[in-house]
């Protein structure tokens, strides 16, 4: 059996990203040909709004060109590729806006998930290769995937026995709780969108870390309504935010996806590496050079959703995954 070409996009609240792989649905065998990331901050004000910036959708559609180049490059149609939107499109009024662009750009459709098949996705992406990989992990698998409008759970060991999206990510809680004026009145020339938020906090109140951690608490309490938490053995961290923690967990001074993958950091280094990013200035956070420019104003937030799923569920680690719901999507192209 040869392996197949495909190309997966993944545009979620806070970044798009790309991945153009052979893929042996035979071996599992994954040769990447290209992976790369975009911040372009697409949920920008959604929460408040309800709509897609047109400053947001601009950058996006900038990085959807940028792609659309690659894609091609590599010999990859339209029929081995697959774009899949997420929290940030999936609540918009304009979201046709959105699709016609993508359309237009790349040729393909985006698809706009429900959170459950996100999640289903991330599962698929962050498991496929764990028993090969020879780490001897208990299971059942809970897969958390924190995104920037959302958060995925998903329960399993060979198939999938329950799935939730809850309405809390990085971007989501920065704007709702770490901010020190209404978003509103922010004036969005004083900063760049696609970096840094002008409103956000510096550093973070106790007051604001204790707000967001009750709602990350109500959020946990209506996923485990649907995902059994307690009954994990294995905790499987993906996205940004947990691979970013895992980074600074490691002590390591230039972000290596290597050293990172498949990395267990223990609940006391991730409970450490949360309360330092929220006591932190902003121009401490991007000092640190394995935090993205991009997210170095949600960090924080997106650590806390970690911990607080940690501290919850009893966790004594988190095994982090650099792949994720691009690998599920290119995944389901390949079969």
């Amino acid at each position: 059996m040869t392996a197949t070409r495909v190309a997966a996009v993944d545009c979620g609240t806070n970044s798009i990203r790309l991945l153009v792989a052979d893929l042996d649905p035979h071996t599992g065998e994954v040769t990447e040909l290209d992976r790369r990331m975009t911040i372009v901050r697409l949920g920008q004000d959604v929460d408040r709004t309800g709509r897609l910036a047109p400053e947001a959708l601009e950058r996006t559609f900038a990085a959807c060109k940028e792609y659309a180049e690659l894609i091609h490059g590599h010999g990859v149609g339209p029929d081995r590729t697959r774009f899949v939107a997420t929290s940030a499109s999936r609540d918009a009024e304009n979201r046709d806006d959105f699709v016609r662009g993508v359309v237009e750009i790349l040729g393909v459709e985006p698809e706009v998930i429900s959170g459950d098949e996100e999640a289903r996705l991330s599962f698929t992406g962050a498991t496929r290769e764990l028993a090969a990989a020879g780490l001897h992990l208990e299971q059942p698998y809970l897969v958390v995937d924190i995104g920037g409008g959302s958060t995925e759970f998903v329960l399993g060991d060979g198939e999938v026995r329950a799935a939730r999206s809850v309405d809390v990510g990085c971007v989501r809680m920065t704007e709702r709780h770490f901010t020190t004026a209404d978003p509103s009145t922010a004036d969005p020339s004083t900063a760049d969108p696609s970096t840094a938020d002008p409103f956000s906090a510096d550093p973070f109140s106790a007051e604001q870390i204790a707000a967001a951690r009750a709602d990350i608490e109500r959020a946990l309490d209506t996923a485990a309504e649907v995902v059994p938490l307690d009954q994990a053995r294995t905790l499987v961290g993906l996205a940004g935010s947990v691979t970013t923690v895992a980074a600074i967990a490691l002590g390591l001074t230039a972000y290596d996806s290597a050293r990172i993958h498949h990395a267990r950091i223990p609940v006391a280094q991730v409970r450490e590496v949360t309360e330092r990013l929220l006591a932190a200035t902003h121009e401490e956070r991007a000092a640190n050079p394995v935090i993205h420019p991009g997210r170095v104003d949600v960090i924080g937030a997106g650590a806390l959703v970690l911990l607080a799923l940690m501290e919850r569920t009893g966790a004594a680690e988190v095994v982090v995954s650099e792949h994720d719901i691009l690998d599920g999507i290119a995944w389901s192209i390949a079969g």
